[in-house]
């Protein structure tokens, strides 16, 4: 029973540290530029935050010619658009 009972304090610890490995990093220029570049061929005239989160990028309040305001997931090799949100208005 103090086996198991170590061994899961052991595996919690260590998801601990492993998740900064995971953490949130904004884009560098050369990747701002190019996901922007992506943003305005998709008809996108502006947006807010741009960020690597759990492996695909995010780009929050992205606002289409519109002003409609979607939140929207990228794929990092491609930057094809995988997932996009519309924006709720409270």
């Amino acid at each position: 029973m103090a086996a198991s009972r170590t061994a899961m304090l052991l595996a919690l610890a260590a998801a601990f540290v492993a998740t900064p490995a995971l953490a949130d990093r904004d884009a560098n220029a050369e990747e701002r530029a190019a996901i922007e570049k992506v943003l305005r061929a998709q008809g996108f005239v502006g947006w807010e935050e741009i960020e690597l989160d759990d492996g695909r990028w995010e780009v929050d309040d992205a606002r289409d010619a519109k002003g409609v305001e979607y939140d929207l997931k990228m794929d990092p090799k491609t930057l094809k658009i995988v997932r996009k949100e519309e924006d709720a208005i409270f």
